[in-house]
């Protein structure tokens, strides 16, 4: 087990007094020893009509210094060339050790989001190639299917508040995003690679002309009734 000396700090985002009116991330005091190895993750895409839930877990290596990260933050409040900047450093650099998980829009139809949402996480942490002491997970839930040793806080808004997690949203956003650019060569017509598969007018009109794809999701109601249009003969109509 690293000595005192190589835990790595962690971070969350302080809320700031009101009349900043925002939040920032900050660093606090290093873990105790017994949580030496820190561990962030998260998930996205529980919304798309279309493509995986793809998750990013990132551990903390406990003897390397990290680069400086400017604007790191929720991916959800950044640009898209700033998430591609951000991502770029993290996979660069190896003070991060990287994982990721998916679950396929089938496994989403039988298992459902929430449960596709929590297996394409814990894929991602049983991925790395060693297991962190201390996890934390993006919500209001823990993993069950992670190993017992591993100790897990569940934080709402963790992408937002701690700094190991909001590095995971950057990543899996990134890589989701990439994933629908190549499903846009495969299945031409939805335009994936402008919406990424979101419920969009332009997704939902598309879905409505051209029916459902493979990897839509049957489970989702604009896809089941555009199955359902198709079956009927009302595709494009």
């Amino acid at each position: 087990m690293p000595s005192s000396r190589s835990r790595p700090a962690f971070a969350i985002v302080a809320t700031l007094t009101p009349r900043t009116q925002r939040n920032q991330i900050r660093r606090l005091s290093p873990p105790p020893a017994s949580h030496a190895l820190i561990a962030g993750v998260d998930e996205v895409g529980a919304g798309p009509l279309a493509g995986p839930v793809v998750a990013c877990a990132v551990l903390l290596h406990p003897r390397l210094a990290r680069p400086p990260l400017p604007h790191l933050d929720d991916s959800k409040r950044l640009t898209a060339r700033r998430r591609a900047r951000l991502a770029a450093a993290l996979r660069a650099h190896p003070a991060f050790i990287l994982a990721y998980g998916e679950c396929s829009p089938s496994e989403i139809d039988r298992d459902n989001i929430l449960n596709a949402r929590l297996e394409a996480m814990a894929r991602a942490v049983r991925a790395l190639p060693v297991a962190p002491q201390l996890l934390f997970v993006d919500g209001n839930r823990t993993l069950p299917a992670v190993q017992e040793s591993v100790a897990q806080e569940a934080v709402v808004g963790g992408d937002a508040r701690v700094e190991v997690v909001a590095m995971a949203s950057v990543l899996a956003k990134v890589c989701r995003d990439e994933l629908m650019v190549q499903m846009d060569a495969r299945f031409p017509g939805y335009g994936f690679a402008r919406h990424k598969g979101y419920g969009t007018k332009m997704h939902v009109q598309a879905l409505l002309e051209l029916g459902p794809c493979a990897i839509h999701r049957r489970s989702f109601r604009p896809v089941r009734e555009a199955e359902q249009r198709m079956e009927d003969g009302e595709v494009g109509v």
